[in-house]
């Protein structure tokens, strides 16, 4: 056995960090958590049978009769590489596989790698000074750092032999103390080291000499546990500094350098591979087990040191070694999460967007090989949970790194939303109000203290979070189940909203508002046996269709007032003197009819600008706060039963909903023309006051053309806009139109909408544009997928003639008449996700 093979056995095992996986091992692991010494033999011990499985297969035990299959002296043995050999060598240990003694021949090589401290012949020892002493340093290297790395890189390509550098490697990056204390950023240098430093810098020639003796004394002392703990205490050195929350102590800068240089090396890139296999049971253990991370903070840098590996999305870490990282990676406490996830928000969107596809590709990976259905849930798949709650990490640093608003957050209702009179009878059934804990809000939310619709503009889109597959076989029926019960055993992917695409999440929000129906009916059923009062499961609406506002929000508002609960029944609607049964179709007809009559410019209630086609609130509007409040009431039952309308409100509207006040920004889409003009005057470059001659007075015209006046400041008529004052201005010339003018009717309006919607994960699993989405439907239409999705009954199926004659006739449509057709056939000329996906 020669020198080279010798040493290259070491990148086998992760020096202390594996833990004994025997029989004798699991039934003593509680003992030995409780005697460290017992259990550092115990490790000791089973690296020392692994190291003699790599002997035995790299080398054999020079018995050429050997009849062990797994001894590289028998006969018909398939000679394997250091790393394949390294890998079965654990296998061996693990089943505890025959070993061979050494033989009389190979005792001397043997011993030599067996036994560290072992006597050697002198001459042979002196023989072979020349080529260890290279490699017996390395042994000394428990850490790395960006300059160990290159050195021991430029000496291995001197050599043409790269299997040290693979051993350090191998070492280093298997074991989670070595992995922490790499590539540590420097302190900078007090006073006393700089003129350290400068009296070596004259001294070159006498440090050389020095050196050179140190080398020996290394040498010497190579398997000393004082060398070890020496270097740990030097690298652990910068554990005190102080590090700010998005900070820390490891150089990540460095550690992009060095994975440039080393990954372009297959032989190295395996070395990578084989020791976050090792790494990750481990990692994972302590995280899980013995809360390292409150002990030593910096035990995050290992996490960041493997995420900036570029390689973690290829198909070799795939299989094994992604998995478990992922795993080890999910383990992490709250706190840890939040510095990770502050960390990465400082990275380019490119850098984020390589960590979303390498978690992507994950999911991805893991849904295509399996076959997951309604009794093999994708949930239980821990690979696929575990690169979820990895990604959760990277969205909120994609969140937190994006164009944030934090300050302009709308006021909380004055007035709580009345409770239902029969939360006494619900509270003795044990059906208290799940909202009472007030609706649900990621940990990692707040514990970063931001909230996804604070983004204004994320790094990286988050169209990319979502990934279709997995969507595909989720069955949300089960996921929406482990998202209610809230258990530990289960994991519901609606806790990560961002990966569900809109129909999934408009899918889970259905089954939430008809278990609610449900519940209610239940409820009013048990109370009507109790009180013996009539009973009334549905929320009925009995109306004229000349009346239809009148009798429709008179209704509306008895309900609010006396019993709100009402507001959450199953909706039927009756048009009076007409015979129907409402199966969704009268309830769509009279959401369409209430709008038609709400947004009419006639009744003044909403202004419509012609430009944009969109409506706004009537700041001059003689109707009072309460029937804003029924308009909310409508919006919030639509969506409750899942019905879209045909309103058209920009984007600050649905911002607003979801607790954003508007600013300058939304300008540009509820008043394009005044936001334009704004701009404008941010940007002019010469004196505004004496050009533009404005003050912090401006003007509104009202539903008769007079104008009304209002000071954006206290005496703002005689506040000229100058080019210091202009962005104060600016922004609250926008904070009026947007905000001020409107408040009473938007509150109001909030109210009804949050009377219906307040118990729902609405705000948990939608941002604002899908929210509009969720009321509106989808403008763009596609035939083909619904006549892919359609089904049919009456005897009637695809290759029916007059089914095949329909379909030509209506792809033949130009894209008017098709919209004219969806609103004959549906009440409105939009798409309803859920209802598109599976049309009937």
């Amino acid at each position: 056995m020669n020198s080279d093979e010798k040493e290259d056995c070491e990148c086998a095992p992760p020096q202390a960090q594996l833990s004994p996986t025997r029989g004798d091992a699991r039934e003593n692991e509680e003992s030995e958590n409780e005697n460290p010494e017992a259990s550092r033999m115990k490790r000791a011990a089973a690296k020392h049978l692994i190291e003699r499985y790599y002997h035995q297969l790299t080398e054999g035990c020079g018995n050429e009769s050997c009849s062990n299959s797994w001894c590289a002296s028998s006969l018909g043995f398939s000679r394997m590489d250091n790393n394949a050999a390294a890998v079965k060598a654990l296998e061996l240990y693990k089943v505890n596989a025959k070993l061979c003694d050494p033989h009389p021949s190979k005792k001397g090589t043997a011993s030599a790698y067996l036994e560290t401290h072992s006597n050697q012949d002198g001459n042979s020892k002196m023989n072979n000074r020349d080529n260890h002493s290279v490699r017996e340093n390395f042994k000394e290297v428990t850490y790395l750092t960006e300059e160990k790395v290159y050195e021991i890189l430029d000496i291995c390509g001197e050599k043409e032999d790269y299997s040290p550098l693979i051993r350090v490697i191998g070492r280093v990056f298997s074991s989670a103390e070595g992995l922490v204390q790499s590539f540590r950023r420097s302190k900078p240098h007090t006073k006393e080291e700089l003129k350290s430093l400068q009296g070596k810098d004259e001294d070159k020639d006498e440090d050389e000499k020095e050196a050179a003796a140190a080398c020996s004394a290394v040498a010497m002392e190579e398997d000393s546990p004082s060398a070890s703990s020496s270097s740990s205490s030097s690298a652990r050195d910068g554990d005190t500094q102080k590090l700010a929350p998005d900070e820390v102590s490891v150089d990540i800068e460095a550690v992009r350098r060095v994975y440039e240089r080393l990954l372009s090396n297959e032989k190295i890139e395996a070395a990578f591979l084989n020791a976050l296999v090792y790494l990750s049971p481990n990692v994972e253990c302590d995280l899980t087990y013995h809360n390292v991370y409150s002990r030593d903070p910096n035990y995050l840098n290992l996490f960041v040191i493997v995420m900036e590996n570029s390689n973690l999305h290829s198909p070799e870490y795939l299989e094994i070694a992604l998995p478990q990282f992922c795993k080890a990676m999910s383990k992490l406490p709250l706190a840890a999460q939040a510095k990770l996830a502050r960390l990465w928000s400082h990275y380019t969107a490119e850098q984020i967007r390589r960590m979303v596809e390498t978690f992507q590709q994950l999911i991805t990976y893991k849904v295509i090989s399996n076959e997951f259905n309604s009794r093999n849930l994708v949930n239980d798949d821990d690979a696929v949970v575990a690169a979820t709650k990895c990604l959760k990490i990277v969205y909120y640093a994609n969140v937190l790194g994006g164009d944030l608003d934090v300050e302009h957050n709308e006021e909380e209702d004055d007035e709580p939303i009345p409770e239902s009179s029969e939360l006494t009878l619900q509270e003795l059934l044990g059906e208290e109000r799940r909202n009472k804990k007030g609706p649900r809000v990621d940990p990692l939310e707040t514990e970063l203290g931001i909230r996804t619709n604070d983004c204004r503009r994320p790094l990286v889109p988050f169209e990319e979070f979502i990934n279709e597959p997995l969507n595909e076989v989720l069955e949300m029926d089960k996921d929406y189940t482990f998202f209610k019960v809230e258990t530990e055993n289960k994991f519901s992917f609606m806790t990560c909203p961002f990966i569900l695409n809109a129909v999934t999440k408009n899918l889970g929000l259905y089954y939430d508002n008809r278990i609610r129906m449900y519940s209610e009916r239940r409820i009013t059923v048990l109370y009507s046996l109790v009180q013996g009062q009539q009973l009334n499961p549905y929320l009925r609406l009995k109306v004229r269709r000349d009346h239809i506002i009148d009798d429709a929000l008179v209704r509306l508002e008895m309900i609010a007032m006396e019993n709100p609960a009402d507001l959450k029944k199953q909706l039927y609607v009756e048009f009076e003197g007409e015979q129907g049964v409402d199966e969704g179709g009268v309830s769509k007809e009279f959401f369409q009819l209430v709008v038609e009559e709400i947004f009419n410019p006639d009744i003044g209630m909403f202004t419509y600008e012609e430009r944009t086609r969109l409506f706004w609130f009537n700041s001059s509007s003689f109707e009072n706060e309460g029937q804003y409040t029924l308009i909310g009431i409508v919006l919030g039952l639509a969506i409750y039963n899942n019905c879209i309308l045909d309103v058209h409100f920009p984007m600050v509207v649905y911002r607003k909903l979801m607790g954003k006040k508007g600013t300058f920004r939304d300008l540009a889409d509820a008043n394009p023309v005044l936001h334009q003009s704004l701009k404008e005057l941010l940007e002019y470059e010469g004196s505004v006051e004496d050009d533009m001659m404005i003050t912090f007075q401006i003007s509104q015209t009202d539903l008769f053309g007079n104008a009304l006046m209002y000071n954006l400041r206290e005496n703002g008529d005689k506040i000229p806009v100058t080019n210091d004052n202009r962005k104060e201005f600016v922004s609250q010339y926008a904070d009026y139109i947007l905000n001020k003018s409107v408040e009473k009717q938007f509150k109001a309006f909030r109210r009804g909408f949050h009377m219906v919607t307040n118990e729902s994960p609405l705000k948990y699993l939608f941002r604002p544009e899908e929210i509009e989405l969720l009321i509106c439907g989808s403008r763009n239409l596609d035939f083909l997928a619904l006549e892919e999705t359609t089904e049919y009954d009456g005897g009637y199926n695809r290759d029916s003639r007059i089914i095949k004659e329909f379909w030509e006739t209506l792809h033949s449509f130009g894209e008017e008449q098709k919209r004219l057709f969806l609103q004959f056939t549906t009440g409105t000329d939009r798409a309803l996700w859920e209802a598109w996906a599976n049309s009937r």
